[in-house]
């Protein structure tokens, strides 16, 4: 059986992702299995997921995915290398994975892999760091080098899901793992626009509890639906911002939080505990050098408590959240192939070494924060991570058939 690997966020799950997968399987084989790693209750821009992780995992599995895993919490409010390099880590992990599929802007896997092969380069990395001191932001930094490295090619750096996909590359390379990267052009609206199967204008209906039902599959309407109806969400930054802000100015040292330093930590400690909204802090901290979802990422971090080492390792664990029969097939196949513990029964932590359970106890804890942006009151208890099972998706009744 072909395995190929998928990191996403599904938020939501949308047309444009149920036909990467689709097309996933149409160019490497039509019997391959699609093993998902996906952001849990949040996402790497620093924001909210819009609904529950087992939510937007089932909505994945009825659209065509087999198996999710879940990508921690610390690993998800982190750059894009450390991210992308935390989830081809999980896969690689796996044991059984032969591609990853990812999406970009180029639809050209060597362009891409060229593009890796110069960015990790002694001379990039000179060149980079001179940009950087500068003054300018390590994305920015990053372009610069390639400008001068390889000319016009250097344009696929321009592009977010292209310098995503570069990252992928690196990480397999720096892990020597044996999984090939494959990549699709995307057709969609381009990242966080409001076109095509963009997520971002999917969200901005959802908090007005308005389901785009022409964009997304038939089984992730319901999904919707029923989370709607549950008042499980939508969850998002304006809904929960007084108790971010209420944290927020309990902190006085944000030099140990993940993602700080730079002189970020004092300028945080200045505007976190004065100013009256996310957005003013944001703005008053914000530079030419400081992207504005690395800032984001920051305080959110500060806000769940994730420190600077809590990211030092790497993923310490593969925790299922949803999968259909071919996804238990896959954990089967895997079998003693599997480099790190696999987690389907919370209980199963307390058996668990320290650097397991530290890790898994955050992800609670982020999970219990995360349920007060719930309408329901009812819904908000606490410990619901310790109560989650996968979701368990009967292949033979319940496999998504794509209907608008």
């Amino acid at each position: 059986m072909t395995i190929t690997g998928i990191i996403c966020e599904y938020n939501p799950f949308h047309l444009g992702h149920y036909h990467h997968i689709i097309k996933t399987r149409q160019v490497l084989n039509g019997d391959t299995a699609v093993v998902c790693v996906m952001s849990g209750n949040y996402v790497q821009r620093g924001d909210f997921a819009i609904f529950n992780k087992h939510a937007r995992a089932k909505m994945a599995v009825q659209g065509g995915a087999d198996l999710v895993i879940e990508l921690p919490v610390p690993y998800i409010l982190t750059s894009a290398e450390r991210f992308a390099h935390s989830g081809v880590y999980i896969l690689d992990q796996l044991g059984i994975c032969d591609y990853l599929s990812f999406g970009s802007e180029c639809g050209n896997i060597d362009l891409l892999t060229d593009a890796a092969n110069i960015i990790v380069s002694d001379e990039a990395d000179i060149l980079t760091k001179q940009w950087l001191d500068h003054g300018v932001s390590y994305a920015v930094a990053q372009q610069k080098a390639a400008d001068s490295l390889i000319g016009i090619k250097s344009k696929v750096f321009k592009s977010p899901n292209n310098v995503l996909g570069i990252e992928y590359i690196k990480a397999l390379k720096k892990l020597n793992s044996p999984i090939m990267p494959v990549t699709f052009k995307r057709t969609g609206g381009m990242h966080d626009a409001d076109s095509g199967f963009s997520a971002s204008a999917l969200r901005k209906k959802l908090v007005k509890n308005i389901v785009p039902q022409s964009l997304m599959p038939g089984t992730s309407i319901v999904v919707c639906l029923d989370e709607l109806e549950a008042q499980r969400g939508p969850v998002f930054m304006k809904n929960m911002e007084p108790m971010i802000l209420s944290r927020l100015r309990g902190i006085n040292d944000f030099s140990d939080i993940s993602g700080s330093g730079e002189g970020l930590e004092r300028r945080l400690k200045k505007y976190a505990s004065f100013e009256p909204s996310i957005e003013a802090i944001l703005n008053e901290v914000k530079t030419k050098r400081y992207p504005m979802s690395r800032l984001r990422r920051i305080l959110m971090c500060a806000v769940l408590g994730i420190k600077k080492e809590d990211v030092a390792l790497p993923p310490p664990y593969i925790r299922v959240l949803a999968m259909n029969n071919t996804g238990m097939k896959i954990l089967a196949q895997a079998g003693n192939r599997i480099k790190m513990p696999i987690i389907t029964k919370p209980a199963s932590i307390h058996k668990q070494c320290e650097s397991i359970k530290k890790i898994f106890n955050i992800e609670a804890c982020a999970t219990d924060f995360y349920v007060l942006g719930y309408r329901n009151e009812r819904e908000q208890y606490g410990g619901q991570e310790w109560r989650r099972s996968p979701v368990i998706i009967n292949t033979e009744k319940d496999h998504a058939v794509c209907t608008s």
